[in-house]
């Protein structure tokens, strides 16, 4: 049994087994209605809400994101049905009431806030734990409990259609920006949820649910650490399973990972809650239980707690084994302590609701519209300029003509995510206006260039999918008239088929959706200079961007930037903004080469023994600027043990001629091992900003648990050896190195070591200035421990 309060206890005591299962299923209050989960239609089933909580109720699903309802109009309703439930069934439990929230509240006219692809872009974990607090508090202001967010998926193939919600291909990376949401969102007193614990992103072929074939290293070296990050360093509260299968078990029903790591080995106590529909796809899509009493009976006894987002298997189904003596009712009682347990921690159990709800709510705030426009700009990658950027250079005037193309460059839809509410929910309700503003490119463009003397001109060009060509002649037309040419291309978010990237949007191919391509070559051939802007939720093989003389004079990449999103790339453009983002994934050579990660060893890339080359476009960690950094004398400890702590300096200076902002990447690797290991493998990495001519000295204190691995009896260790570090603008490019050695016995890894690399800026010196030892950002923007304290 988990730990719990006495008062739990006694409450469950008292519990008949129609008012235990009540509690460990959700009721979807809109149900019925627009498709946002997987075979919703098929699954769903209609009840009034009355007889369905006449015993009580776990969760209510999506009470604000299933269609468009007034958040004020929606809260009164709320409040009410807590009093119900609170006076008007025997044990008086109030329900637990959970939301999506990736983007941000998914909710009619409430922020979106950058995918998540865009936060390890950002490099920025404070940034996105401040984003956290602010979902988080809207959430629980509109009586909101639990959040289905981070996704902790680490990136394994582009061809997948939810890699949007992802952070990005390094399993670090994802640890500690996914961390610091979570910590940003249960300090707002809203619990987070893990998901999807563990493997969805490794399905075969990038397909949607598809069978995962990852092996127990890949697990416990890759997949794995963001979530025991999240879990240990974060202390997030719930965990959600993932749809797919690992070797032939579905995840729901594997109580390996679900239990025996999650609960005994790292010591989880909150909830595990099902995915949408997932204990009953153990009957209807795995075919691993007969029915959904034994479906769910498999769940249970493997470690899920609450079924979403209804009662499909764990009501009657499961009622009916238990009074067959087929299931243990103690496995009952265990989920519904613990999901009484998390009630009680929320408050749920003391609060009455006899007070107002909000009378009025901002859900789109000067703070919300701040912190997505500081994420987005941080957020866009440069990933190539022959010097036609900044348009408002200095040294140069603005340019008379400016041909702004593309079925992006006017389209709010594209701006954002998969599971922003606009594309999750407003697209089948077209006549429902957004509820906030959402300046496109073109629109944010115009605006940059205002007074400039500039004129726009605009042509659609073609859609991002289908095969219409008839726009192009006149997309040719207005960018042969234009000194430079913005050519703005993509994706269109959507879900199940609706769109090009997103849930159930997998790909086949890694090229641009429809006849995008050919609108940019054909803008090229014109001779005028063009910027490619793409707008994805996917990084797309873009290799002939860079033919000599045949690509584009500069390509920009914005993962679905959010409601700010185009007036940020808007600012990249311009100059006002100084792009600093950096590749979270890698821009792959093509469909073929997948999958792919920077994370590869020596034969996982290029060699003598294969005719194929699967070097990426644009590496994990690249991204230009419009000044230049320059990164030297990087020192280490000499040898360290390998269950220490090696210390790396490096001098950064900005070397250009304006202000802006460097991410500096700390890579390894270790060069003898028992077991493979990757070329390369990103340590650790620190932002920091930069006025002309200033230097800093940037310090990394590297865990050596940050080289550890799983060795050939599935240990994982720390072991002696030479180790190669270096610093650079990416993972393939070595500005400055050294070399370790760690010695003595090898280190066996416990919960108990450190996880988290601290970094901080010790020394700052300006332009001609005098060094400033000690002083500057001390802030170690990537220990989720010092930015996340309260």
């Amino acid at each position: 049994m988990p730990h719990v309060s006495q008062r739990v206890r006694e409450l469950h005591a008292r519990m008949t087994l129609p008012e235990k299962l009540a509690q460990i299923v959700g009721y979807w209050v809109d149900e019925g209605g627009e498709v946002v989960a997987p075979m919703q239609g098929e699954m769903a089933r209609a009840s009034l809400l009355e007889d369905f909580t006449r015993d009580g109720v776990g969760h209510l699903t999506r009470v604000y994101g299933t269609r468009p309802v007034d958040p004020v109009e929606r809260a009164a309703w709320l409040w009410a049905e807590q009093r119900r439930l609170r006076t008007q069934t025997r044990l008086g439990i109030p329900a637990l009431v959970h939301e999506e929230c990736l983007t941000g509240l998914a909710a009619w006219k409430a922020a979106t806030f950058p995918t998540p692809l865009a936060w390890g872009a950002s490099f920025d974990p404070a940034l996105v734990a401040e984003m956290g607090g602010l979902i988080g508090g809207s959430m629980r202001e509109l009586g909101i409990h639990q959040g289905l967010a981070p996704v902790l998926d680490v990136i394994r193939d582009p061809r997948w259609g939810r890699v949007d919600e992802c952070i990005g291909e390094d399993p670090y990376l994802v640890g500690v920006v996914g961390t610091a949401y979570v910590t940003g969102l249960q300090g707002a007193g809203v619990h987070a949820t893990l998901k999807h614990f563990v493997g969805y992103s490794a399905s075969q072929a990038g397909r949607n649910h598809a069978p995962v074939h990852a092996g127990p290293r890949e697990l416990a070296d890759v997949l794995l650490p963001p979530f025991e990050m999240a879990v240990l360093d974060g202390g997030a509260r719930s965990v959600m399973n993932a749809y797919t299968e690992i070797d032939g078990v579905p995840m729901a029903a594997d109580p390996t990972y679900l239990t025996t790591l999650l609960r005994e080995r790292w010591g989880f106590d909150g909830v595990v809650v099902a995915d949408y529909f997932a204990v009953a796809f153990l009957h209807v899509m795995h075919a691993v239980a007969r029915d959904k009493g034994e479906a769910a009976a498999q769940a249970l006894a493997a470690g899920i707690d609450v079924e979403l987002p209804t009662g499909d298997a764990f009501l009657e189904p499961l009622a009916a084994r238990v009074a067959a003596g087929l299931v243990d009712e103690r496995l009952v009682d265990r989920a519904v302590l613990r999901a009484l347990a998390q009630k009680e921690e929320l408050g749920l159990l003391d609060e009455t609701f006899a007070g107002e709800p909000p009378t009025t709510v901002d859900l789109d705030s000067p703070a919300h519209r701040d912190v997505a426009r500081r994420l987005a700009e941080e957020s866009v990658v440069l990933l190539a300029n022959d010097g036609v950027l900044p348009l408002l250079g200095a040294g140069r005037g603005a340019p008379a003509r400016v041909a702004v193309v593309g079925p992006n460059a006017d389209s709010t839809a594209a701006l954002m995510g998969c599971y922003s509410f606009a594309n999750h929910v407003l697209a089948h309700h077209p006549q429902v206006p957004l509820g906030f503003a959402v300046p496109t490119v073109a629109a944010g463009l115009a605006a940059e260039l205002a007074g400039s003397g500039a004129q726009i001109v605009t042509a659609r060009g073609c859609d991002v999918e289908g095969e219409d060509r008839s726009g192009l002649a006149e997309a040719v037309e207005v960018t042969r008239g234009a000194d430079v040419a913005v050519v703005v291309v993509g994706d269109r978010a959507g879900l199940f088929g609706r769109g090009t990237v997103g849930e159930g949007n997998d790909a086949e191919h890694l090229e641009l959706p429809g006849v995008q391509r050919e609108l940019v070559e054909a803008m090229v051939a014109t001779g005028t200079p063009v910027v490619l802007v793409l707008v994805t939720g996917r990084p797309y093989a873009i290799g002939w961007t860079t033919a000599p003389g045949r690509g584009p004079a500069a390509v920009l990449q914005a993962f679905f930037p959010g409601e700010e999103g185009g007036t940020a790339v808007a600012g990249v453009l311009s100059g006002r903004v100084n792009p600093s983002g950096h590749l979270p994934v890698s821009m792959p050579r093509s469909a073929g080469a997948q999958p792919y990660s920077y994370l590869q060893p020596i034969l996982g890339g290029p060699s003598e023994v294969t005719s194929t080359d699967p070097t990426p476009v644009y590496p994990f960690g690249h991204g230009l600027s419009y000044t230049e950094f320059e990164h030297t004398d990087l020192v280490v400890d000499a040898e360290v043990p390998a269950g220490g702590s090696l210390t790396a300096s490096v001098t950064v200076t900005n070397t250009g001629d304006r202000a802006g902002e460097d991410v500096v990447q700390l890579y390894a690797r270790d060069v003898w091992a028992s077991v493979t290991r990757p070329v390369a493998q990103l340590l650790g990495f620190h932002r920091v900003a930069l006025d002309p001519g200033e230097r800093v000295r940037v310090r990394f204190d590297v865990p050596t648990t940050r080289l550890a691995f799983s060795d050939r009896t599935l240990t994982r260790v720390v072991e002696p050896g030479t180790v190669e570090l270096w610093v650079g603008p990416s993972c393939a490019e070595r500005a400055t190195a050294a070399t370790t050695e760690l010695v003595g016995p090898v280190h066996e890894v416990t919960l108990a070591d450190a996880r988290v690399v601290r970094s901080a800026v010790v020394d700052r010196q300006v332009a001609d200035g005098p060094l400033r030892t000690g002083s500057g950002d001390t802030t170690a923007v990537n220990d989720i421990v010092t930015v996340l304290a309260p």
